[in-house]
């Protein structure tokens, strides 16, 4: 039982001893920094029920709490607030726990499993700055639902068909020349992005020389030459036309080749792909089956529809006049295919917010299907990540491309690192390692310590500071402690439990009620799909940690006891450290 819930018990027992008051949701919160204590509970809601004013309801819990709860040292109370301070030795048992406990955080296997579908780009662009988030997000809370206990799986969908797709495939006939990645020294999903702008700036110019005719500019886009062959190109490759699908599969696998490789420097990876053109059939038996049951209705021109207008929404069509689908019938085949090849108690979809009427949707049509993982389907919706020079457009070609925005804050962390002079005796080889773990680490913490449903602006500079919220101060404190440990090593200081009745600074006190918080975190982050909980708490650790270091001789002090106290301690931070940080993707390194 942790430390929290042993003071709510002894609380409740205080309540109904004094006041024969039965209270079951009692909330403990932690003390402000400016008060001493480390809990506080606040008395205000129980004035009027004991007519008594709270500063007096306050003073006598904390005299009961001082009589018949061990792990209380002290009170202090404040208006309504009660604050309590708590035994070293309570401090030492708590942290001797976390010290024997090897999978400190991580819970055990509790049956329960979800898919994460993550990444999904199209097949005609390279990863962009969004991606990364996505993928970021995607990655990092696999992980955390893991260590809550999850079994998890994740996947990839990938839009490898549609009209976005022939764009690049016409531009390149037209232009291409036989080029391949290896002729034109490009990454294979760099060189298709290329053409995809290539096709925008032809249609673009086609569409004005028709305006400039007088035809209407709606018009013109739908009879601009280039349009109607990329539309003629998807007509042939829904008919299997031979030509059209072999060159399809070879820029496809040009790109998925591009992808391997940004996937592979950024640590991510898929337990399952799946195919949009292997799924975008699926969904017309589900269809039917919702019309014999009344789900849908059919309009007078034959199209199918679902009526959503009882809950706030409107009427969504799920299959055209002609018979063919649209994205949510294929969502709709893609989710029942995705239970019946995994069964999984959630599913969560990391997909960018303006999606979310489109989730809205297919959750609740799933759930008049009647399908029993309705309740389970979950869409993290995450905010646009912007630049200081604005919004970002495939087309136009001003995407923030992942691969130039990783060599850039790598670069950029080159730059700071080499500023301190503190890298001269390291070799080529552990510098340019250290370089690339510290710029991935400032990209992935930059991109996850904001709450997900928020819009952001990226700025590459500040995320690879040392000091600050970023990646890099988080590494440096870990690179700090694993020095001092080294040190602690070669004095022969022991590693294990901690005296029982050792003298606690205050600093250390923090810190282990820090270390204390952890798996709570972690239990935050898996409930609300958002790592950055995790983000925060590695920060506070960190900064707690150089707080200690500051205020406090590790090293230097003379009593044995103290000094294997305080290194235990450091260790236990360490492994903690690594252990939030693996959370959110990120390597730490042994020194800096």
């Amino acid at each position: 039982m942790t430390l929290e819930l042993q003071l709510k018990n002894h609380i409740r027992q205080a309540l109904l001893a004094l006041y024969q008051l039965s209270e079951n949701d009692v909330v403990l919160q932690p003390t402000k920094k400016d008060f001493e204590g480390f809990y506080t509970f606040v008395t205000f809601g129980l004035t009027k029920a004991l007519r008594k004013p709270p500063v007096q309801i306050g003073q006598e819990l904390g005299q009961y709490l001082l009589l018949h709860a061990p792990q209380v040292s002290a009170f202090n109370v404040v208006q309504g607030f009660l604050n309590l301070s708590i035994h070293d030795q309570t401090w030492v048992g708590l942290l001797n726990e976390i010290i024997a406990d090897k999978n400190f955080g991580t819970k055990p296997a509790n049956g329960h499993s979800a898919m994460v579908e993550f990444s999904s780009p199209n097949t005609n662009k390279p990863l962009h700055l969004g991606h990364l988030r996505n993928v970021f997000l995607g990655d990092s809370i696999s992980r955390i639902l893991k260590a809550d206990g999850n079994e998890v799986v994740k996947t990839c969908l990938v839009n490898d068909r549609g009209i976005h797709i022939c764009k690049s495939m016409l531009a390149y006939q037209h232009l291409g020349n036989g080029e391949t990645p290896q002729s034109a020294g490009l990454k294979g999903d760099h060189l298709i992005g290329k053409y995809y702008v290539l096709f925008d700036r032809e249609y673009k110019r086609q569409v004005e020389a028709l305006t400039a005719t007088g035809l209407p500019e709606e018009e013109a886009k739908k009879q601009a030459p280039w349009m109607k062959e990329a539309q003629q190109m998807l007509q042939k490759w829904e008919q299997n036309d031979p030509d059209t699908r072999t060159l399809w599969q070879q820029m496809n696998q040009w790109v998925y080749d591009g992808f391997g490789e940004t996937y592979q420097k950024i640590g991510a990876n898929f337990d399952k792909v799946y195919y949009e053109s292997q799924t975008y059939l699926l969904g017309k038996d589900l269809v039917a089956d919702g019309l014999t049951t009344g789900v849908f209705f059919t309009k007078p021109d034959g199209s199918v529809w679902i009526d959503l207008t009882d809950e706030g929404l409107d009427q969504k069509l799920v299959l055209r006049a002609d018979g063919t689908s649209v994205y949510m019938t294929q969502d709709l085949g893609t989710t029942d295919l995705k239970f019946k090849d995994y069964g999984n108690d959630r599913s969560i979809w990391v997909v960018g917010n303006e999606q979310d009427y489109h989730f809205s949707v297919l959750f609740k049509i799933m759930k008049r299907l009647g399908r029993s993982y309705a309740d389970g389907c979950h869409h993290l919706s995450y905010g646009m990540v912007d630049l200081p020079s604005g919004k970002m457009k495939s087309r136009e070609g001003t995407v923030v491309d992942a691969d130039e925005l990783i060599a850039e804050v790598t670069a950029a962390a080159e730059t700071e690192g080499n500023s301190k002079g503190k890298l001269d005796d390291f070799p080529a080889s552990e510098k340019t390692q250290l370089f690339s773990m510290l710029g991935l680490g400032a990209l992935k913490y930059y991109l996850l310590k904001v709450d997900p449903q928020k819009r952001m602006l990226f700025n590459p500079a500040e995320s690879v500071e040392l000091h600050g919220n970023t990646g890099p101060f988080i590494q440096y404190t870990h690179a700090r402690i694993r020095s001092v440990l080294r040190k602690a090593h070669a004095m022969e200081v022991p590693l294990g439990a901690v005296a029982s009745d050792v003298a606690l600074q205050n600093s250390e006190r923090e810190l282990i009620f820090l270390l204390t918080q952890y798996p709570e975190r972690v239990a935050d982050a898996a409930r609300d799909y958002s790592p950055a909980f995790v983000a925060q708490y590695a920060y506070d650790l960190a900064k707690g940690y150089n707080s200690f270091y500051a205020e406090v001789s590790i090293l230097g002090e003379t009593d044995p006891v103290t000094l294997s106290a305080r290194v235990c301690l450091s260790n236990a931070v360490g492994l903690t450290l690594k252990k939030a940080t693996a959370l959110l993707g990120i390597d730490v390194p042994e020194r800096m």
